[in-house]
């Protein structure tokens, strides 16, 4: 079909043209196994008090036997069809070992293990699915259509996959880039922030390279396509994404074989502590009271409770600071930690321009109020992220801002504006002043105070009035007032500074870092080179954790050991693939929560040992002597009481003080 649509205006906060999907988000309901899991929750929260308080057995006894169905019978089946492929899983041992302890009386204790495990394989298949969510969603940053060119003028709407290297195509004001190419013709500020992770918008023009899936600002560009629709930066996160995530299947690996022998194990056993005395001579009834009792006082609850408690206490005490942790193995994972990657713009730094230097040029006559005033009246009418940095700066002063006349926006260069009958132009120095047709005295002082603020980091933006230079502005992206502690305090914990990875300019990233005290930076990274200087540390055995908040840190926090993302301002996918999120934008939580991690697996192994002390001695007790059933069950009760409250004390406000002390 071929186009007949007059171009846009130039409305930075016009919709984009294209049509971006809402992104699918599971909810936790509809999904199967939350259903079941809920069910059995309720169940047993309704039978545990009748029981406690001496109801009649038939007010409870069936609303236990639903417990058990709701919530077992799932992870049973499981197990019954892993039996068919000659694999025991520990689930389905856990529903042996609560219908055991159902068999001889026990029926509360086998339904509380069927509810913790119910609940554990929603909380799986929740996590998965919103990480499949997040993932399909990251392809709807890119177009389903562009605008083709032909060599004869005519332009045509077409599906992307349909763009093939070389073609050209259009790119109106306020669409987004439909391929990865290279800028042909015309001159636009380009968002690329969901790439680069930059914070403000960059000037394309002829020859620069574009990316599929960002935002074109206020000018239009005629792009030739360089790479295919499935060889695109924004395809090439999605496939990262999903092999990052794929890596961590050998600890997934790894648990099930542990669970595989521990079932095994207990099966055989069983059935030796059943069988070899029937094989003796020994009564029937005798026997399988002893394997029973042996059923109960090796069945892991204890180990189970063991791990949780510190964990999920952790967790908790997390949420209250505002830390939301995705699961108890990320929590033990991030105690692990021994490398650190931050991300620059939105982690390290606020993510918001701010106007850091006021400059008036000697000669001017003018105040760094008058400088400011010109500029932020001229710039009111503009949309340009810096635009509003210079405005935002004079409001902040209290500066009181004339009306502006004849304003006009220049993508790459500027505005120019007529304040107070004096004609302004404010953008780029070198744009501005190879522009001028008659340079003035002031000119070298101008250029030379611009390249001074743009050698410490800063982005120089340079003010004329009636065609001569009156002063500079610097705007930088300003650091986290707790950044210089964060990053000491993690160098104290992993026993190495930092790193600190962005795809903001060389210049910028060595001032923030230097602020905050960090040594190594890599500057220009995109987001295939974040995950390659992730890789890189953990090849050489480090347990790295990425610290981001952007689509561009996505693949980066999926490769790493442990990723966190920065909640505030975080991308979807940045939060979605992240292990951790902190909600309320506080970067000097990450030392803490790892502090407290570190707490947490401490806790973890004093509760295997208890258990594992019980259980052995219960065991062997059951074995080599004559241990009554109520004893074996109240030293397994106890045992599985002991290590809940001691993983418990995580809960209390004081482990998060001394964790962030």
């Amino acid at each position: 079909m071929t186009s007949t649509l007059a171009p846009a205006p130039a409305d930075r906060h016009a919709p984009a043209r294209d049509t971006v999907a809402p992104r699918r988000r599971t909810r936790v309901l509809a999904l199967p196994e939350a259903r079941w899991a809920a069910a059995a929750l309720v169940l047993f929260l309704i039978a545990l008090p009748l029981q406690l308080t001496g109801a009649p057995a038939w007010t409870w006894g069936p609303l236990y036997a639903l417990t058990y169905a709701t919530g077992g019978w799932e992870p049973g089946w499981a197990g019954l069809q892993a039996l068919r492929g000659k694999t025991l899983d520990v689930d389905l041992l856990m529903v042996v070992a609560a219908l055991g302890a159902a068999a001889i009386g026990q029926v509360m204790d086998g339904a509380l293990l069927i509810v913790i495990f119910a609940t554990s394989g929603a909380l799986e298949a929740l996590a998965t699915a919103r990480t499949a969510d997040s993932v399909r969603g990251l392809l709807d940053l890119a177009p389903a259509t562009a605008t083709r060119v032909h060599p004869d003028g005519r332009e045509e709407t077409v599906a992307i996959e349909e763009l093939a290297v070389g073609d050209t195509i259009l790119v109106r004001p306020g669409e987004r880039v439909g391929a990865d190419g290279r800028v042909l013709d015309g001159v636009s500020d380009v968002d690329q922030a969901t790439i680069t992770g930059e914070p403000l918008p960059v000037t394309k023009e002829r020859e620069d390279e574009v990316f599929a899936g960002t935002l074109n600002g206020t000018g239009a560009l005629r792009v030739q396509v360089e790479r295919d629709a499935s060889d695109t930066v924004i395809a090439r996160i999605v496939r990262m994404v999903e092999e990052a995530s794929e890596t961590k299947a050998p600890t997934q690996l790894f648990i099930e074989k542990v669970e595989q022998r521990y079932s095994l194990g207990m099966v055989a056993a069983t059935l030796a502590v059943f069988l070899v005395p029937l094989a003796f001579g020994a009564a029937l009834t005798g026997s399988l009271l002893r394997a029973m009792t042996f059923m109960i006082v090796a069945s892991p609850c204890a180990v189970v409770l063991a791990t949780m408690p510190p964990l999920l206490s952790a967790i908790a005490n997390s949420g209250r600071h505002g830390v939301l942790v995705k699961s108890a193995v990320v929590m033990e994972r991030l105690g692990e930690v021994d490398a650190v990657a931050l991300d620059k713009t939105g982690t390290l730094t606020e993510g918001t321009p701010r106007v850091t230097d006021v400059r008036p040029l000697t000669g001017s006559g003018l105040t760094e109020a008058d400088l400011l005033t010109l500029a932020a009246a001229a710039e009111h009418p503009s949309e340009h992220p810096l635009g509003r940095a210079v405005v935002e700066a004079a409001r902040e002063r209290g500066l009181a801002l004339p009306v502006a006349e004849d304003f006009d926006s220049r993508p790459g260069i500027g505005v120019t504006a007529t304040v107070g009958g004096r004609a302004l132009a404010i953008g780029a120095p070198a744009r501005l002043l190879a522009d001028a047709t008659e340079p003035g005295p002031g000119f070298g002082p101008a250029a030379a105070l611009a390249s001074g603020l743009e050698d410490g980091g800063r982005t120089a933006v340079l003010v004329m009035a009636d065609g001569a230079p009156v002063g500079v502005l610097g705007i930088a992206d300003r650091l986290r007032a707790d950044a210089a502690t964060t990053v000491s305090a993690l160098s104290s914990l992993t026993g190495t500074a930092p790193l600190l990875l962005t795809g903001d300019n060389p210049r910028a990233a060595a001032r923030l870092a230097a602020e905050a005290g960090i040594q190594e930076v890599r500057a220009g990274l995109l987001p295939q080179d974040k995950v390659s200087a992730v890789r890189e540390l953990q090849d050489n055995g480090r347990k790295a954790m990425v610290v981001g908040d952007g689509v561009n840190d996505a693949p980066a926090l999926a490769a790493a050991h442990t990723g966190v993302a920065m909640g505030r301002a975080g991308s979807d996918l940045a939060l979605e693939t992240a292990d951790a999120v902190i909600v309320r934008d506080e970067l000097a939580t990450v030392p803490a929560l790892i502090s407290l991690s570190r707490s947490a697996r401490r806790l973890v192994v004093q509760n295997l040992v208890i258990a594992g002390v019980f259980i052995a001695g219960l065991v062997v007790w059951d074995l080599a002597g004559t241990l009554p059933l109520p004893l074996g069950v109240a030293g397994h009760e106890g045992s599985t009481v002991i290590v809940g409250l001691n993983g418990l004390r995580l809960l209390r406000e004081a482990a998060w003080r001394r964790a962030a002390g």
